[in-house]
């Protein structure tokens, strides 16, 4: 779909018409059936939708059209979801026409006749448009079921992935779920097949079901047509209760719609908020949900017993005072690892905690991968800025003129920031660029172009963006870099320097929802709440007067790698962690005996491997079983209700909260709101911002050995997305991916199995071919049952690929 650039309405630009007897002005282009709804007249449609191209499918819009003597009418009833206004128009819609009523009657009419009259087991009864239009504006009674007329009818359901299905009977062929997959998410894993009466809608022909966002053809198909896998026959929306939330599971903060029945969440819907993610969710915050009612659902404390060994079932109170003596033994040597899971009133009680209560900086929710320079760019270019202060927006990355990808792809790691630059690119041309070792489908769907870079070497690439004429980056244009920068020395410096020779905008995309306000919390060890450094005498001073305590911390603190290396040599005797996902740090044989030796507290939703080795299991509630905010990759702040009551766990603030008074150094809330009214108060630092350190560009290795490129996918083998098998079976294939020439030197071909070996060990996987750079290789870094991050290794490991046969590799 391409539209003309937006630009400001003046007017000249303006149109005046009537509407049902009353005068009205629009922009120039507007649709008649958007300028009725400025007047109060609501006319029923079905295949229109804002956000989709106009097709005029459905013709259930129709109005009447007079001739008003200036030639701007029609003889028949016209579809009102495809005529522009025009100067002096008169329309009447079925409120004052009679022949408009007529029309949509008609309409209506023979829309009935093969639609099934299902509604009490159709899962769209209760909210369906068909259902609510054809007693508003149809007719009592359909002639063809008098006459005796038989429906058509065909087998069903269909599945068009492992997650929608598909009632054919019920469809109108509207077209929105056809033209959402080809306009919105450039995903054609369905289409209109057949003509005339036999005209339905299908699969895609040879194309293989690979889309994230298909759940949103469910929720915009305006009948029972398209169901959910997971939903089908599991409740009626009569039974519901919807509560308005945010997505947990990226850092998009898209708006969504939790609906639930006796404390058990049912469904997830995509919230409508234009300044966001539009109407449009991925499938994994769509169905996504099921992981906190797992059996390993942690139900009351647990303490382990100084007799057995074993962990016990233990009060809150007895909780609260056996962590905190075990903390107050190990004195500061205690390191803090909260993980990406949280709120950012959760954060900034952890934050406060470790300096408060524990008195250390050991503090990191990175429980990834990272260079030593991150902390200083995170204080320097991240906190503090957002959409009040100047930050970049949705709304900038749709205006721009150029966007700089570096170590993200937005389609697995940030689905409503693809969305957004997908829809700039074909609405407004918008020129894409990835730095990348791989040319992927969603950067392919955006319309954009590789810039092929070997792992390792993204400094350099970066740095040579600014004399690349085929980029041209200026102030027009938008620089986004995602967490898996930091896993390169110098590529955070150098994108800050690039955006500082080239004028553009610099923005941080990390991939969970709690990361960013996690940062504006402070949970790092150069970082205090409020975006204080501190290594800033007067920082400290400045937020231990809000605090009310003498004196912060004033010691170097360790970073998260430093924290787990501190424990592996014995020099922390404590930690408190949550949150942490062993698919991110897996609990090995050398840390497993390094949890045994020290004091751990952990604050959990489910069991892990770091609960089964704890001191002392805190069951802390998920997103849905609290109230809270994240703060988005903007920096907007996203707030949400509790969902559910849930007695058996407590928020991470609570927790802490309990921890705190019974070392005798109360943090000075215990909830949520009072949380939120702490941070109001203390505010945002005031002194200067902390620079980042000048870096060398490393010009990264010219070896000639493959360099594995590899992130992790939207669906992955993560702990939140557990508990769903249709979500599950969509996930991508995991596959070994080349370009042509190291294909040929493999001899093997494509589809052939394949073995990956590096530092870690080896796994086989299906080769195939793709947009490669020279000297690199591509593999998920964390697929389900094959997790190359964990088998194999990090990204930017030197890796080798051989040929496998039965009897194994040759």
């Amino acid at each position: 779909m391409t539209q003309a650039p937006e630009k400001a309405v003046t007017k000249t630009d303006e149109v005046s018409l009537t509407i049902d007897g009353v005068q009205v002005s629009v922009p120039k282009d507007t649709l008649v059936i958007r300028a009725a709804e400025q007047v109060g007249v609501q006319i029923p449609r079905f295949c229109d939708h804002p956000l989709l191209a106009p097709v005029g499918a459905c013709r259930q819009c129709l109005v009447d059209v007079p001739d008003a003597g200036n030639g701007r009418g029609f003889p028949k009833p016209q579809a009102s979801c495809t005529l522009p206004v025009a100067e002096g128009m008169v329309v009447n819609t079925q409120a004052t026409s009679p022949v408009a009523e007529k029309a949509q009657h008609g309409v209506m009419e023979f829309l009935l006749i093969n639609h099934p009259l299902d509604c009490p087991v159709c899962d769209k009864g209760g909210e369906c448009p068909l259902q609510n239009q054809a007693m508003s504006n149809g007719q009592g009674e359909s002639r063809f079921a008098a006459s005796g007329g038989t429906k058509r009818v065909f087998p069903k359901p269909i599945n068009l992935s492992p997650q929608v299905l598909l009632d054919r009977e019920r469809c109108i062929v509207c077209q929105r779920c056809t033209r959402f997959a080809a306009e919105i998410a450039g995903d054609p894993f369905i289409e209109l097949v057949e003509r005339g009466a036999q005209q339905q809608i299908g699969i895609a022909e040879g194309v293989e079901f690979l889309s994230y966002f298909s759940g949103n053809t469910i929720q915009i198909c305006p009948v029972g047509a398209l169901t959910s896998a997971a939903y089908r026959f599991r409740s009626r929306p009569f039974d519901l209760v919807s509560t308005p939330s945010v997505a947990d599971l990226d850092a998009c903060g898209s708006a969504i719609r939790v609906d639930h029945r006796r404390g058990k969440v049912m469904r997830r819907l995509a919230g409508d908020d234009a300044e966001v993610n539009e109407e449009w969710i991925t499938d994994k915050d769509r169905f996504a949900f099921a992981s906190a009612r797992q059996d390993d659902r942690l139900t009351h404390p647990m303490v382990r017993d100084a007799d057995t060994g074993e962990l016990r079932a233990a009060s809150w109170p007895e909780a609260f005072v056996v962590a905190a003596r075990g903390l107050e033994a190990a004195k500061k040597k205690v390191g803090l690892l909260p993980g990406g899971r949280l709120t950012v009133e959760d954060a900034y009680a952890w934050s406060k905690f470790a300096r408060v209560t524990v008195r250390t900086n050991n503090i990191d929710f990175r429980a990834r991968e990272h260079s030593a320079e991150e902390a200083e760019f995170l204080a320097a270019a991240v906190a503090l800025t957002g959409p009040d202060g100047g930050g970049i927006t949705y709304a900038d990355l749709e205006s721009a003129r150029t966007v700089v990808l570096a170590g993200l792809d937005p389609e697995d790691e940030a689905g409503a920031i693809f969305l957004r630059l997908r829809k700039a690119n074909q609405a407004r041309g918008t020129r894409v660029f990835s730095v990348s070792a791989v040319g992927t489908r969603g950067l392919r769907k955006m319309g954009g172009t590789l810039l092929p870079t070997v792992p390792g070497t993204e400094a350099a690439a970066i740095a040579a963006v600014a004399e690349n004429g085929e980029v041209a980056l200026d102030a027009g244009g938008v620089i986004l870099v995602g967490e898996r920068l930091a896993t390169v020395p110098g590529a955070l410096s150098a994108a800050v320097r690039l955006a500082a020779t080239t004028g553009a905008r610099l923005a941080w995309v990390p991939r969970r929802a709690g990361d960013r306000g996690a940062v504006e919390a402070g949970c790092l060890p150069n970082l205090l709440p409020g975006g204080r450094p501190a290594a800033d005498p007067a920082a400290r001073v400045d937020l231990a007067a809000a605090w009310g305590v003498q004196k912060l911390p004033d010691n170097e603190g360790l970073d998260g790698a430093g924290i787990l290396d501190a424990l592996l040599d014995g020099d922390l005797r404590a930690l408190v962690v949550g949150g942490v996902d062993p698919a991110d740090v897996p609990v090995t044989k050398k840390l497993r005996k390094a949890l045994k030796k020290a004091f751990v507290v952990s604050l959990e939703v489910r069991a892990s491997a770091f609960t089964e080795l704890a001191d002392v299991v805190f069951p802390v509630a998920p997103s849905s079983d609290k109230a809270g905010s994240f703060v988005n990759w903007e920096g907007r702040v996203r707030s949400f209700p509790k969902v559910l009551d849930n007695p058996s766990s407590l928020p991470d603030v609570r927790v802490l909260a309990g921890i705190a008074e019974e070392r005798g150094r109360s943090l000075g809330f215990r909830t949520v709101e009072q949380v939120a009214a702490e941070m109001s108060q203390v505010g945002a630092w005031e002194g200067p911002r902390p620079e980042i350190a000048p870096v060398e560009i490393p010009r990264g290795s010219t070896s000639g050995d493959l360099v594995l490129s590899s992130w992790k996918q939207s669906v992955d083998d993560g702990r939140m997305q557990d508990g769903d098998e249709h979500l599950r079976a969509t996930a991508r294939p995991p596959v070994v991916l080349v370009n042509q020439a190291t294909l040929a030197g493999l001899g093997v071909s494509e589809g052939d199995t394949v073995t990956l070996a590096g530092p870690l060990g080896s796994i086989a996987l299906p080769v195939a071919v793709g947009e490669v750079a020279d000297g690199s290789v591509w593999a998920p870094a964390s697929a389900p049952g094959a997790s190359v991050r964990h088998l194999v290794g990090p990204a930017g490991s030197t890796v080798t690929i051989s040929g496998t046969t039965e009897g194994g590799s040759k």
